[in-house]
């Protein structure tokens, strides 16, 4: 497709359906201004003159208020002003977003799916020049993580998020009557809340995206692999594309995250998949209504609806099991019922096998000072406490290489309780508390549920070291179910990367 082509492509499915849609705007219940949508092109001018004459953001809008509003009888007060702005900027934000969903929902009809950088056009140019063992041979250990950071979350949030996506739909179908409701629900539906969220709330309005986009699209690239590129054989364990997740873990990142808070996420992690893996199940329920098959899904919906809803204790749920139960009912089909409805189970096995039960991975995150602090703290406590010291004396005078061979041959267990609010600080107590964390999710949502711990600002061996020595205090035995992560940020410290790393 020409450039040229493509532009009126994009006029015709995007551009156009704003204008028609924007209209709507103008019968928004913004209350305090009239025509706000005839005043911004108004402003706009303004600002594009103002800027031109070098004029100050200040000056422009005060000669646009003054021009605008001298007919009433008394001035606007700088209240009265601000307050006008506002409407303004809640206006534009309401217009980006219809422009969003449009967008979205044509981004199919404006952009070839299936062209350059696509995966069937990479399986279509490995058959072209004969290359498909080497593409199934690369695919075996290939993957790619995504990692969720909270920043999607300081634009929209989950409600207009799901604004959006419904209003997508709707476009696609030109279904005006709902698309102008939707536009009037957006009108009145807040873009910000009025106490700022909790690392906790951060977690859960960008777990939308996990629910909602990616749960979908990873499966279906998993289902493309499967079926064109391995012929519906793949039997390895690679899901090809992996999740992260900051939010709830990432402490360097946001202060206000503690312990508490990573293992509330994990479990609201662990729970949204769930949550999906049920509403999958039932959809099977539907079509595979099969003698021994239907009772199978029965017991399988009972239990996801089990772990769901009954809090305090649901039965246990993980990866294996869930894998063994579809599997049967596989099996079932292929050898009973003529592999009818096949590919709507095994897109849910393809979806176990990718998510497990922990859906994305929880990553720990921590400031290398915060461990060596951690450490003399827990030493001092020790002392204090009448019991062996974790250094020999002297330590402070050992070379880096000295201290990492004495960090990393420690191998005591220490009872954690020790360590309380009384005889160390709040950052230490949470520090060890989060090493905890991380085993209690790896018992309940698997290994992959929180198996990163990553040291910000690392500068050597001896931070990576210190780690090491922390998990082994805390009680992780090995060998290592958790990939220590050094980031080196500074120049002096990635000059010296490759030396720490060795």
């Amino acid at each position: 497709m020409s450039h040229q082509a493509r532009q009126e492509n994009f006029k015709r499915n995007v551009a156009n359906k704003y204008t028609i849609y924007n209209s709507l705007f103008a019968a928004l219940p913004f209350s305090g201004v009239a025509n706000v949508g005839n005043l911004l092109p108004i402003l706009l001018q303004k600002c594009a003159e103002g800027y031109e004459n070098n004029k100050t953001p200040t000056q422009i809008i005060e000669e646009f208020f003054d021009q605008q509003f001298d007919q009433q009888a008394t001035q606007l007060s700088e209240s009265e002003r601000n307050d006008r702005l506002f409407k303004f900027v809640q206006y534009i934000e309401r217009q980006v977003v219809l422009f969003d969903a449009i967008e979205d929902a044509a981004f199919s009809s404006v952009n070839d799916l299936d062209g350059a950088g696509s995966l069937r056009a990479l399986w279509s140019e490995a058959v072209f020049r004969h290359k498909t063992e080497e593409l199934r041979e690369k695919l075996q250990n290939f993957r790619v993580r995504i990692v969720l950071t909270a920043h999607p979350t300081q634009f929209y949030p989950g409600s207009v998020l799901g604004i959006i996506h419904d209003m997508g739909k709707a476009i696609g179908k030109n279904e005006f009557f709902t698309i102008n409701q939707y536009i009037q629900q957006l009108g009145i539906t807040p873009f910000f809340n009025k106490q700022q969220p909790t690392p906790y709330d951060e977690a859960r309005n960008l777990m939308w995206y996990l629910e909602n986009v990616l749960y979908q699209s990873v499966s279906h690239i998993f289902n493309f692999i499967d079926k064109e590129i391995f012929d519906g054989n793949y039997a390895g364990d690679n899901p090809f594309i992996e999740l992260g997740f900051w939010p709830g873990g990432d402490r360097d990142g946001n202060p206000f995250v503690d312990a508490n808070t990573t293992l509330r996420v994990a479990e609201a992690l662990r729970s949204a998949l769930i949550s999906c893996y049920y509403r999958d199940v039932k959809k099977l329920k539907r079509r595979l209504t099969f003698r021994k098959v239907d009772k199978l899904l029965a017991n399988l919906e009972e239990l996801l609806y089990e772990n769901i809803f009954f809090k305090q204790s649901p039965p246990h749920l993980d990866a294996d099991f869930l894998l063994a139960k579809l599997n049967e009912i596989k099996q079932l089909i292929i050898a009973d019922q003529h592999d009818l409805y096949l590919s709507l189970l095994e897109n849910v096995i393809h979806k176990v096998q990718i998510f497990g039960t922990h859906f994305a991975t929880l990553d720990i995150r921590q400031d290398s000072r915060i461990h060596t602090q951690v450490l003399k703290e827990m030493n001092a406590a020790l002392i204090q406490n009448g019991e062996e010291s974790l250094f020999p004396e002297g330590y402070d005078r050992y070379s880096t290489a000295e201290k990492i061979v004495h960090l990393s041959s420690i191998n005591r267990i220490l009872t954690m309780s020790l360590f309380t609010e009384n005889n160390t600080s709040k950052i230490t107590r949470d520090t060890i508390d989060s090493l905890l964390a991380l085993q209690t999710i790896q018992q309940k949502n698997g290994e992959k549920g929180c198996h990163r711990y990553i040291i910000s600002n690392c500068r050597n061996a001896e931070n990576v070291t210190e780690v090491y020595a922390l998990l082994r205090l805390s009680g992780l035995a090995l060998p290592f179910t958790v990939d220590i992560v050094p980031l080196f940020e500074t120049i002096d410290d990635l000059k010296e990367a490759d030396a720490s790393m060795e």
